[in-house]
């Protein structure tokens, strides 16, 4: 029987397969350790070798190491689903459900990695792992800090994403760009209303403006409007400066300076993306 998505029996279910399975990840090893032999390969002393390439050229840690197909699925546990600041310990099933679609669809191995913070820098604390990983996807990690982390993470020398974001924006754009197919309409034709300025709005917004958007000519005609919990994100609305990345928004948007709510930003719209919090 298909379950509903938020039917209490499909909560109950779950609750029972998470406690039957004990979670929903484990390891397998991809090598047998049957014999002696077996374990100087896989070990001592064989297991030298392998170390003494890597450490001349680090790069072979791609050829000889799980790092080349190898995620890390990190988080704070502050932004969990729609549940907000949840911690660590309770993002852990979360973050094994990706870790098991990232295998199940791609065919790649992740790894839960769920930081409680306390004296290290979040940031340091994802440094100090990166060696293990070819990428880093950042998962449910509250605004703004999420996008201070992203930025700081980008000169680690492995790809890093925060799933929130840059996920969240690729799904929509696909999703628009095959609405307008339907509709016979422009892409850069169609006015956006965001509902949403948090991790989600501010990349499907920066991403939107990257497809068909030149904000040089930016008219009534076409424009992207995004709303939070104060209303319309325009130039010069008072208190904005106090965040870095609502400011971006307003620098990039709403070339009218509509000021309002959602409704009165919502006149004339041709698509809405709703991606704000529970009301």
């Amino acid at each position: 029987m298909l379950l509903s998505p938020g039917s209490d029996e499909i909560y109950q279910e779950s609750l029972a397969l998470h406690k039957e399975k004990q979670g929903k990840l484990g390891i397998r090893s991809k090598v047998p350790l049957k014999n002696k032999h077996d374990l100087f390969l896989a070990y001592t002393p064989g297991v030298a070798e392998v170390c003494r390439h890597i450490a001349k050229d680090r790069n072979l840690a791609y050829r000889y190491t799980m790092k080349a197909n190898t995620i890390a699925i990190v988080t704070d546990g502050s932004a969990v689903l729609g549940l907000g600041n949840i911690g660590a310990h309770a993002a852990i099933p979360v973050m094994e459900g990706k870790a098991i679609l990232f295998k199940e669809f791609a065919g790649i191995d992740a790894f839960p990695i769920c930081f409680e913070n306390y004296q290290t820098s979040f940031t340091d604390q994802v440094r100090n792992i990166a060696p293990v990983f070819g990428g880093i996807n950042l998962e449910d990690i509250a605004a703004p800090r999420c996008f201070e982390v992203e930025d700081a993470l980008q000169d680690i020398g492995i790809p890093v994403m925060h799933d929130d974001q840059h996920g969240t924006a690729v799904v929509v754009l696909a999703a628009l760009i095959n609405a307008c197919r339907v509709t016979g309409k422009k892409f850069e034709d169609v006015n956006i209303v965001i509902c949403g300025a948090g991790a989600a709005g501010y990349a499907i917004t920066r991403l939107l403006k990257c497809i068909g958007y030149n904000p040089d000519v930016c008219t009534t005609v076409h424009d992207i409007i995004v709303c939070d919990t104060r209303g319309t994100i325009y130039r010069g609305r008072k208190g904005l400066y106090q965040n870095k990345y609502k400011f971006i928004l307003a620098e990039e948007t709403n070339h009218r300076a509509l000021a309002g709510s959602l409704a009165d930003a919502m006149r004339g719209a041709d698509v809405f993306i709703g991606v704000s919090a529970p009301g």
